[in-house]
């Protein structure tokens, strides 16, 4: 008996040893491991001028967004709901390769339909209570309208990240969770000339402002219908 006790100790010490050795090390490596760079936040207000006759800002939201970097999509699509005959939201941000569904929510048919060469599509007449999705995998500007209801009109910008938001009705937006760099920083009216941009430089767990001044002098959104055609009797359809 007290000799295999003899025998066994030996054998276990080295390797008793060899982990105390180990765990000190590895706790050392755990803590030297880089943590993942801290986001910024970019914030700020928005002034804007309208032309005579333009809708109010609760029609013409502006979507604020920033370019530079790519983030997957989401798994969740996004949605256009068609409700008294108007797409809502008229204005909709979303990542390269996300879906996006257009549920009808009135008591009559629609069809969904875009010309625009970032992502042309038909989803053809469909039934009140119906919903029907389209993916967009390319970054861009796609305008929406439904070929039914000449008055119904949407756009979605397809962005290359995450980070965008809508701002607020007194001008306010923020934007968390931005990689630390230099890019650049837009705000787009669907009834501007064009989208406003500036640059920023985000800091790791910094908060960056920006304003912004947009002009919006568009007043109105006549469109073809999807064969390129004028609307037969649009008023009809109203």
């Amino acid at each position: 008996m007290d000799r295999a006790r003899t025998v066994r100790r030996p054998l276990l010490l080295p390797a008793l040893a060899s982990l105390a050795v180990a765990l000190p090390a590895l706790a050392r490596a755990q803590q030297a491991s880089p943590a993942p760079a801290a986001r910024g936040t970019v914030r700020g207000t928005i002034t804007v001028t309208r032309a005579p006759g333009a809708a109010s800002q609760s029609d013409s939201p502006i979507l604020v967004y920033l370019v530079g970097f790519n983030e997957p999509p989401p798994d969740a699509a996004a949605e256009i709901q068609q409700r008294d005959k108007h797409f809502l939201p008229n204005l909709l941000g979303i990542t390269a390769g996300q879906q996006v569904s257009f549920p009808n929510g009135d008591p009559f048919y629609h069809n969904v339909f875009s010309p625009s060469s970032v992502r042309k599509f038909d989803l053809g007449q469909y039934r009140p209570g119906e919903t029907r999705a389209r993916a967009f995998p390319k970054a861009g500007v796609v305008d929406v309208y439904c070929n039914i209801h000449p008055q119904m009109s949407a756009t979605i910008l397809v962005l290359p990240n995450r980070r965008f938001t809508t701002a607020k009705r007194d001008g306010r937006y923020a934007i968390a969770g931005v990689p630390p760099g230099r890019w650049m920083i837009y705000a787009y009216s669907r009834r501007a000339e064009k989208p406003v941009g500036k640059p920023v430089v985000v800091s790791a767990g910094g908060s960056t402002t920006v304003d912004f001044s947009v002009t919006e002098t568009r007043v109105d959104f006549q469109h073809l219908n999807k064969y390129g055609e004028k609307y037969r009797n649009p008023e009809r359809y109203r």
